[in-house]
């Protein structure tokens, strides 16, 4: 049985800082991020992004992210991979669940995420 399922999040803290830039090349950067979040996930977060930012400020980003706290009524834990694209003043991801714990240790599924600034995410869960 899949469940669908919504939440906002506001992001508390926001680290990121370069490890490879230059003239004429691409600028990569390491963010950590921890995020709150409300609705069918009640809980906090950290993700580890990888980004790569454009000349034109757009940037292409990877992730791993730790969602902890109750995700549909169940307990636990749940780690999401991030594939995604900043252009526009909005940062969009494809995400797939890796893994989980507790209540949620055979948790599979995929989704979407969205922040512009607000933030929220859309997961199904099976």
């Amino acid at each position: 049985m899949s469940n669908q399922i919504k939440a906002e999040f506001t992001v508390s803290n926001w680290d990121e800082q370069p490890f490879d830039e230059g003239v004429g090349v691409a600028k990569l950067t390491r963010a950590t991020v921890t995020k709150e979040y409300s609705g069918d996930v009640d809980g906090t977060s950290t993700t580890e992004w990888l980004m790569v930012y454009a000349p034109d400020k757009s940037a292409t980003f990877v992730g791993i992210e730790r969602i902890r706290g109750v995700v549909a009524g169940r307990h636990g834990s749940l780690v999401l991979q991030h594939v995604g694209r900043f252009e526009d003043g909005a940062a969009v991801a494809d995400l797939t669940v890796v893994s989980g714990t507790a209540d949620l240790k055979d948790a599979q599924g995929s989704g979407s995420f969205r922040a512009d600034p607000a933030g929220s995410i859309t997961l199904t869960l099976h």
